[in-house]
């Protein structure tokens, strides 16, 4: 009898553990090290709250995040516009749901050149991240500028391909004579003394990028109530964010940057790409119309933005905490 009571009750507690388990679902979640991804990073923080649990996983950039969801690895990813353009060209099967973020990249030259203009690269090397939104918009600003582009000599100037952490390296180096880089990277090499800033690359028909939060279908079509508490859960991180910035610094400072940037980086950096709720069809088609014009992706068949922004979830989440 004994026995069988003893069994009985593990089994009970197997049933209930197994219960539990099924009502924290789980979110998997694709994201980037930058301090403007730090809100969605904090998702994870206060997902218990949300009746979630989010299991995050950090890429180096964008298109690896666009690969794990194709592979079936990720119900959410965060990645600037145009891998979530190549991808969705490419064959993955997402939908753009939210913006988290504005800006976050900055055209910085040798502090010891003193380049002030675009047209001032004539000659140059430029350091750049292959594919990223900062590929985009330094082609984009040349193009403006009448300068010819290649990652080979004889054009006006010459694109070095490195990755965003090989970026500062490259220019204290004096391997690169400037570079078009991502946040807190491009505020740390002007607060370190080897940078200068040229220019915040805003001007071109992109204006400030904006970082896309994307959902597979399967995940926005087929689990909505989960959809719907991780959307929650991104708008209430990122109103706090904003809200309290010292929440912010300190999170993304101590945790997601284990204490390696300052807080004059995380200020400049945070400055210059704040964290954000919104996106529209209109400025992805425009990014898109501008990754054709200068031949960043090589999309055969260019996605076209209203048939893939879907923005009713976050509608809804800013509707229900009070957000406008």
């Amino acid at each position: 009898m004994k026995l069988k009571s003893i069994c009985t009750a593990l089994a009970l507690a197997s049933m209930f553990s197994a219960a539990g388990a099924q009502a924290q679902e789980v979110v998997r979640l694709g994201n980037l090290k930058f301090a403007h991804y730090g809100a969605v990073s904090y998702i994870k923080e206060i997902a218990p709250k949300c009746g979630i649990k989010v299991d995050e996983h950090v890429f180096p950039k964008g298109l690896d995040v666009m690969q794990a969801i194709i592979a079936g690895e990720l119900d959410v990813g965060t990645t600037a516009s145009e891998a979530a353009i190549s991808g969705r060209a490419g064959g993955a099967p997402i939908f753009v749901v939210a913006g988290f973020a504005k800006g976050g990249a900055q055209l910085v030259s040798r502090s010891d050149l003193k380049l002030k203009a675009v047209k001032d690269l004539k000659g140059k090397k430029v350091g750049v991240t292959r594919g990223g939104i900062q590929e985009v918009l330094l082609l984009a600003e040349l193009q403006q500028a009448g300068l010819t582009v290649s990652d080979q000599p004889g054009k006006d100037v010459q694109l070095v391909f490195l990755a965003y952490a090989d970026l500062n390296q490259a220019l204290l180096g004096k391997q690169i004579d400037a570079m078009m880089q991502s946040e807190p990277q491009s505020s740390q090499a002007i607060n370190k003394g080897f940078g200068s800033e040229m220019i915040k690359p805003y001007d071109t028909p992109i204006g400030e990028p904006i970082r896309t939060m994307v959902m597979t279908e399967k995940f926005y079509k087929e689990k909505r109530p989960l959809a719907e508490k991780f959307m929650n859960c991104f708008v209430q991180a990122t109103k706090l964010f904003i809200e309290n910035k010292s929440v912010a610094e300190k999170y993304v400072r101590e945790v997601v940057f284990k204490g390696q940037i300052s807080k004059d980086d995380f200020d400049d950096a945070i400055g210059n790409s704040p964290y954000s709720y919104d996106i529209t069809s209109e400025h992805i088609q425009i990014t898109t119309d501008v990754m054709v014009k200068t031949g960043v992706g090589k999309m055969s068949k260019p996605p076209v933005a209203k048939d893939w922004v879907k923005t009713d979830l976050l509608d809804a989440a800013k509707k229900s905490l009070g957000v406008k």
